[in-house]
Order: C-alpha cells, then structure tokens, then sequence
C-alpha cells in the first residue's frame, strides 16, 4: 500500500524581525526576513515521523501558498527530510484571507493527490487557526484537529487531544485533515545532508490558471475578512526606579498599589 501525505506550511515574517503594515493595511513582506511558521515545522516532523514508522510506501509533499521568497519555507522542511514541495505563486492572490487562502490549498491539495493532510494548529503570524478546518470542510473529509500525538494505521488515522481538564483519544477514516499543536514532537534540525539533498528534490510551481480558481474568487478586495486600521505600537517609557534609602519597601509598595498591583 502507499500512504500519500500533503503538509500545508507557511512562511512567515520573522517575529523578531521590525514588522509594519503596507498601505493596503497587509503586512509588509519587503522589509522583514521571512521564514517557516515554527509551527508548521511540528507538522512536518509528525508526516515524517509517519513516514518513518510505517511499513507502507509513504510520499511526503509539502505545500505553501505565497511569494517568491516562499520557497524558502519549502527548503526548510525538503531539507528535513520531506520527498517533494509544491509552491502555488500568483500576483492576483496578494492580500488573500483565511477563506480565500483554504480554496487555494484544497484545489492544489486535490490535484496533488493525498490521503493524509496534517497542518500546523496556527500560523504564527495570522494565528486565526481555522484554515484546517476550512480545509477539511471544502474537501469534504473528517478532521481531527489540535493533536499532540498522531499515528496511521489500517487506513485510520488516530490521535491525543489534551485538554485542559482531560485528554481525547481520536480517530478518522482517511482521507481526512488533522493538525498538531506544539506539544507534539520537537521538530528535527536539517543535517548537512539534508540540506544537500533538498536541493535535488521536486518542486512544482503553480498558479491560479493551473487550479482553475478565478481571480475574483481570491485577493484583497474578495477578502472576506480585512484590517480597517492600524497604528504603530507606542515606544517604551522609561520604568520608576526605586531608590532605598530607607524607605524603600514603603514606596515599593506605594507603586504597586497605585497600580492595583496589591
């Protein structure tokens, strides 16, 4: 037998990096490094881990939607160890939102072919968390989502949601959409061999055209979802600084309380 899985991952501004608005109010990729939601890594690790523990043919592929620079995403996870990558590239998708964004993946999905989708629980720029679900809805197959273990087995896919007050075992039929939280697995570090390899790996370009989606289906002005405004964080102040003098623990606690600290 022969287990296809697709990872959905993203790149992301840097959140160390110095991030702004555009004029259009989306978030300006010029002018920050870019790099694979640290989140979507753990989804990777679990296809792979997957890969790695079954007795089946199993083909990871690993699927983004973005800008040029996208690819680099791609890189990071080929580089730990996925079989190929797809990249769905196009002007007209600027500005796109989570709904627009899950019709773009679900077409390319379907033409790659899958039985398995695993996504991130988040990306970490968004953090709307809701494109798997989206994604399970527009394909039409069961979703088992927020996972910290996941496994395959007999055409099931099964996992461990923990919750606050108790912990879900959960099962699907495949195909089907889970995604998997950051407790599932440190993800791997590309080895140097890694590295070499993805650089031979497969990775297919496509853009609307190739998944018959209509411009006016997607991009900023069919967003269903947008920024009405947006203003820059105020600088930091300067802290009060306490000098003990004595009376020290008393203006300590003055301060605290003026704050409804106490």
């Amino acid at each position: 037998m022969s287990l296809r899985i697709v990872v959905t991952v993203k790149y992301v501004p840097d959140a160390t990096g110095d991030r702004h608005f555009a004029d259009d109010l989306t978030v300006d990729r010029d002018d920050v490094d870019g790099l694979l939601s640290e989140l979507d890594e753990y989804a990777v690790e679990q296809a792979l881990q997957i890969s790695e523990n079954s007795d089946d043919d199993v083909e990871v592929t690993v699927l983004t939607v973005g800008p040029e620079d996208a690819k680099d995403a791609l890189r990071k996870a080929l580089s730990m160890g996925a079989d190929k990558a797809v990249h769905v590239e196009d002007d007209d998708l600027h500005g796109t939102d989570a709904i627009g964004t899950s019709l773009v993946l679900a077409k390319a999905i379907e033409k790659a072919g899958y039985d398995l989708v695993i996504s991130g629980m988040a990306s970490t720029d968004g953090t709307m968390g809701v494109v798997p679900a989206l994604l399970a809805e527009r394909l039409g197959v069961p979703q088992v989502t927020l996972l910290s273990e996941v496994s395959v087995e007999d055409g099931t896919v099964k996992g461990r949601r923990d919750g606050d007050a108790a912990s879900e075992q959960l099962e699907a039929s495949l195909p089907a959409v889970v995604s998997v939280t950051d407790q599932s697995g440190e993800a791997r570090y590309p080895s140097f061999k890694g590295i070499m390899a993805a650089k031979k790996k497969p990775v297919e370009s496509w853009d609307l055209s190739d998944l018959d989606i209509d411009a006016d289906e997607v991009g900023l002005e069919s967003a269903w979802t947008k920024v009405e405004s947006a203003s820059e964080r105020p600088a930091r102040t300067a802290g009060t600084i306490v000098k003990d003098e004595g009376e020290g623990g008393k203006q300590l606690a003055d301060y605290l309380a003026g704050q409804k600290f106490i």
